[in-house]
């Protein structure tokens, strides 16, 4: 039913082959483009949104079960109760 695809990356314009696996999880998943960018561009795209140091921002926040502040890989928001790690493992 697939058949490999060779495709040109957007970002670094080489060429890369878009697998009969890679299709069958695509279609699997419900995905309906095609891969624009190289496995090498995509992982550069993902450390890039990470920023230079390649870890996660991380946000204040103040416990709404225990009152500690903590930090966590999102921005809080005034709508949601933010847990520690402590009292979120607990829930």
């Amino acid at each position: 039913m697939y058949q490999d695809k060779t495709l040109v990356c957007k970002d670094c314009g080489q060429e890369f082959v878009f697998t009969t696996g890679e299709q069958e999880f695509y279609a699997e998943k419900g995905f309906t483009n095609e891969p624009q960018r190289c496995k090498a561009c995509r992982g550069n795209r993902k450390q890039n949104s990470r920023g230079d140091s390649g870890e996660r921002q991380m946000y204040d926040a103040v416990c709404a079960e225990c009152g500690k502040t903590c930090k966590v890989p999102f921005q809080p928001r005034n709508d949601r109760p933010v847990y520690c790690s402590d009292c979120f493992s607990r829930k």
